[in-house]
């Protein structure tokens, strides 16, 4: 068995469910071990630092014998839940394709970059510059690990092994959350005069984010991206079938595209908000920035795509250009000043009860990072 799948199996079957999604979850404790010791064991130097308790990022440096530029090889070692999963754990490979929580999201990926620093060690071919292998925390929350690493490290490049399909993707989406409060006042169901609906306000509310989500997606798309959206996450409200509620909170998701301003989503629902105060003085709400990450594209000029093109010809595969619709730490590495793109597997499931990675292309992204740093570093 190629290494790098036998390493990718031992990776599935570690749980490192991202205890922030899901409360009591193990975290990537356990699998950072496993990383650092097959690290260690490709004759890298090693550190595994706790960027919150229980929760480490492990880096991995190799050193060639003579100067040149650093590549970074960065993935993430947590993975959202398993629910509905019937063996979540149990890497079985199947049909060319390797299923468990995690094969493709983004441990093939994480397999992949640590088998392609050991091929440049033990080669002998690698002469120069530094390649630093980054497996970091918490990227399916809040990104805590990528945070960690830009304090610490820097690098010439970096590639990130998210799923592409074998493709380089040059840019992805950000996302900003925000909750929107409703508030009524309560009463007895059968007193029209003394209740307010706090749950048809918001109605009022979401009519307008469903304009609003037109808008955005009727204006020009950009060409590897599309446009922005908005859409309604999670609904809460009332207390009893008898009763006028008096609050409802809805919490929504805005998808940006590179550029736009940090508070797009927070001003685009206050307009909203006061848009119904201006048809209802007596319309009450009001709303709150939760969380963001912008977008990220990496600057046209430079030379980073290119070469990783060159390398996965090298290797057997011609990519395309692409963007992503999801987001990912490469918007950490580029505002640490780190041009960084997406490159890893192909296959299908992220996020679902059912998930795989194509195995053939483990080992086609692997042979493409080594290539890649050998080019690159000197």
């Amino acid at each position: 068995m190629d290494p790098a799948i036998a390493l990718l199996r031992d990776l599935v079957a570690i749980d490192s469910v991202n205890p922030s999604l899901v409360p009591g979850a193990r975290g990537e404790a356990a699998i950072a071990l496993r990383v650092a010791e097959e690290c260690r064991a490709g004759g890298l130097d090693v550190t595994v630092t706790e960027v919150a308790p229980g929760r480490p990022n492990v880096v991995a440096v190799l050193e060639g014998p003579k100067p040149g530029r650093t590549l970074m090889f960065c993935g993430h070692l947590d993975t959202v839940g398993v629910a509905g999963m019937a063996a979540p754990f149990d890497p079985v490979v199947r049909d060319g394709r390797l299923y468990g929580r995690g094969a493709q999201d983004m441990k093939s990926g994480v397999a992949a970059m640590v088998s392609a620093a050991r091929l440049l060690a033990e080669s002998g071919r690698w002469t120069y510059g530094r390649v630093i292998v980054a497996a970091v925390a918490d990227e399916e929350h809040a990104s805590i690990g990528a945070d960690a690493l830009v304090t610490t490290h820097r690098a010439d490049a970096a590639v990130i092994t998210e799923p592409t399909d074998l493709d380089i993707a040059v840019a992805h989406k950000g996302f900003q959350w925000i909750e929107v409060e409703t508030c009524g006042r309560a009463a007895h169901g059968s007193r029209p005069r003394e209740g307010r609906d706090a749950i048809i306000r918001m109605g009022r509310v979401l009519g307008r984010l469903e304009s609003l989500d037109r808008r955005l997606q009727s204006r020009p798309p950009d060409p590897l991206l599309g446009t922005g959206s908005v859409h309604a996450s999670t609904v809460g409200g009332g207390r009893e079938l008898s009763s006028y509620p008096d609050r409802c909170v809805l919490q929504l998701e805005r998808r940006t595209l590179p550029g736009e301003p940090a508070d797009a989503a927070l001003l685009e629902v206050q307009a909203i908000l006061e848009a119904c105060r201006a048809e209802d003085p007596e319309f009450e709400g009001e709303a709150r920035a939760l969380f963001g990450r912008g977008g990220y594209a990496i600057d046209a000029a430079s030379p980073l795509p290119e070469a990783l093109a060159h390398a996965a010809a090298s290797a057997g595969c011609a990519p395309k250009r692409v963007g992503m619709t999801f987001w990912s730490d490469a918007a950490i590495l580029g505002a640490a000043g780190i041009p960084t793109v997406l490159f890893g597997p192909g296959g299908a499931g992220l996020h679902s009860t059912e998930e795989y990675v194509v195995v053939e292309d483990v080992i086609t992204c692997r042979n493409t990072l080594v290539e890649l740093a050998r080019a690159f570093t000197g």
